[in-house]
């Protein structure tokens, strides 16, 4: 693997400015300089550049074509286990190993911050935390796992505190001990001569097969997953008393189903928000500790 990614290898231009390095420099976006640049690597390949705008209408229309298919097939029909076999070996074998290490990345801070949101409610809400080591870990359905965990989590804190004739709000004391750096590392992901496809190109040609093989509801409550984005970020800025840093946290409005046919685009915006907010969270860990530290000495 390179060392670095081709736009911060190279010396910048002011006649030819990369893109790719503005993004990177910018400072609004609250992400660790790492993540950024394997985002931003990703992002810049020649595989997004070139092969993703063929891939996205043939992976919708296939959407289509398997949503027609299945009207003649048992409305259980569905195949998990073999799915995630499928997914695991193109992961393995075809994705980039930037792409990859996101992917994993976002089971773990999706955990923590479910954790984080049930340690510091006013209820006690338990969570099933997702914290795959590797992409063979993934094979234990664990693309299915990670959605029914966000429903579920969801209705049993709201059933908690409607329960209690309670809302959620500030906490008067607040918890980041599950804030944490994922111990998954860039370096420890495949990168065979054929780990070239990027991640947003990866997920349109998943997407189809994820609905070809799953029941319809597996597949649209995966695809509107998405649309509680902001329902997670409304929960945690509303612990921690800062609204102002939900902007970023931005996937449509949750009570406004979406067509699945743009799945693939929008999974791809829930990553980034999962990146960021988890990110706002181990800024607001570390102030805590500078401000802790300050008052001892």
């Amino acid at each position: 693997m390179k060392a670095l990614p081709d736009f911060l290898a190279r010396e910048h231009d002011p006649r030819d400015p990369s893109p790719w390095l503005a993004l990177y420099l910018d400072q609004s976006t609250p992400l660790p300089d790492d993540v950024k640049a394997a985002w931003l690597a990703d992002s810049s390949s020649a595989s997004r550049q070139y092969l993703l705008p063929f891939l996205r209408p043939l992976a919708r229309l296939a959407i289509v074509l398997f949503q027609v298919c299945k009207v003649f097939v048992p409305r259980n029909w569905a195949h998990s286990r073999l799915l995630h076999r499928l997914l695991a070996w193109g992961l393995k074998r075809f994705v980039s190993p930037e792409a990859n290490w996101l992917i994993l990345r976002h089971f773990h801070l999706g955990s923590q911050v479910l954790a984080f949101i049930g340690a510091n409610s006013p209820v006690r809400v338990d969570t099933s935390p997702l914290a795959p080591p590797d992409i063979d870990a993934l094979r234990d359905e664990m693309f299915l796992k990670h959605d029914l965990n966000l429903f579920n989590f969801v209705i049993r804190l709201n059933q908690a505190l409607r329960a209690q004739g309670i809302e959620l709000r500030k906490a008067q004391t607040v918890d980041f001990s599950m804030i944490a750096e994922p111990p998954v590392r860039l370096a420890d992901m495949p990168h065979g001569r054929l780990n070239f496809l990027d991640l947003q190109s990866a997920i349109e040609l998943f997407t189809p097969l994820y609905q070809l093989m799953l029941t319809d509801n597996d597949f649209w409550r995966a695809a509107n997953s998405l649309q509680l984005d902001e329902t997670i970020g409304i929960y945690a800025a509303t612990l921690l008393d800062a609204p102002e840093h939900l902007i970023l946290v931005n996937n449509k409005h949750p009570l406004v189903p979406l067509s699945t046919l743009r799945a693939g685009h929008r999974l791809v915006v829930h990553g980034l928000s999962t990146e960021m907010l988890h990110a706002l969270l181990v800024k607001f860990r570390a102030a805590r500790e500078t401000a802790a530290a300050a008052s001892i000495l």
